[in-house]
């Protein structure tokens, strides 16, 4: 029993007085949060026809870079998934998508994991759910912006009546503009009644589309 004990103190003291000091020389930067990328579609994704967890990819085309180091370059590919999405209803109730960014791959094969979210889309939710339109509410306010331009059409023709004419358009400026007020008026119940059964618009991200998206945690880029 004392001859093993010699032993393994003589091993352990072997070991000690030759193993190397282990060093961590791993050069790192740091791309900070808040850091915009423009992306380029490459696999799309609809809520026409996506599922929850349905895979995306877009490349970065613009490089990022920290002094003299391309920490992020371009035609590095960036993926992720479908989170959630809601199909588009009547009342004009547009559909939601939303999209969690995965990881990012680099020319030479390097993976880093990341978090984004798209910014400068039409609507962007507090919970980030992406969507188009805002409802039926938008819907009659983009209907009234619409049939204003009848009304005011109306009394512009009115008022030319005047270089042929002059003071007749005391007479056809308000009958146009009555006609127009008519006009508009059919107009409105026509469309509140068609919003009512119309479905909202779909989020759609096609081949080749370009969006842009931001950083939203820091991600430490190893350079060596």
């Amino acid at each position: 029993m004392r001859y093993f004990l010699i032993i393994l103190s003589l091993l352990l003291f072997t070991n000690t007085c030759f193993a190397g000091p282990y060093r961590a020389d791993a050069k790192t930067k740091r791309i900070p949060a808040g850091t915009n990328f423009t992306l380029k579609i490459i696999e799309p994704v609809s809520t026409f026809s996506a599922q929850e967890g349905d895979y995306f990819s877009g490349v970065i085309q613009n490089e990022q870079s920290s002094g003299t180091n391309v920490v992020i370059p371009a035609g590095s590919v960036v993926r992720g998934s479908v989170n959630k999405l809601k199909t588009s209803k009547r009342f004009s109730r547009g559909a939601q998508l939303y999209l969690d960014f995965d990881h990012l791959v680099t020319p030479n094969g390097r993976q880093l994991p990341l978090s984004m979210s798209v910014v400068g889309f039409d609507y962007v939710g507090f919970d980030g759910g992406l969507y188009k339109n805002l409802g039926y509410g938008e819907a009659l306010k983009n209907d009234w912006n619409k049939a204003k331009t009848y009304t005011t059409r109306s009394v512009n023709y009115g008022l030319k009546v005047k270089e042929a004419s002059p003071g007749m358009q005391y007479i056809t400026v308000p009958f146009c503009a009555v006609g127009g007020g008519i006009a508009t008026g059919g107009y409105m119940i026509g469309r509140a009644f068609a919003d009512m059964w119309k479905k909202g618009q779909e989020v759609e991200f096609k081949q080749g589309d370009i969006i842009n998206v931001l950083l939203t945690q820091p991600i430490d880029v190893p350079v060596n």
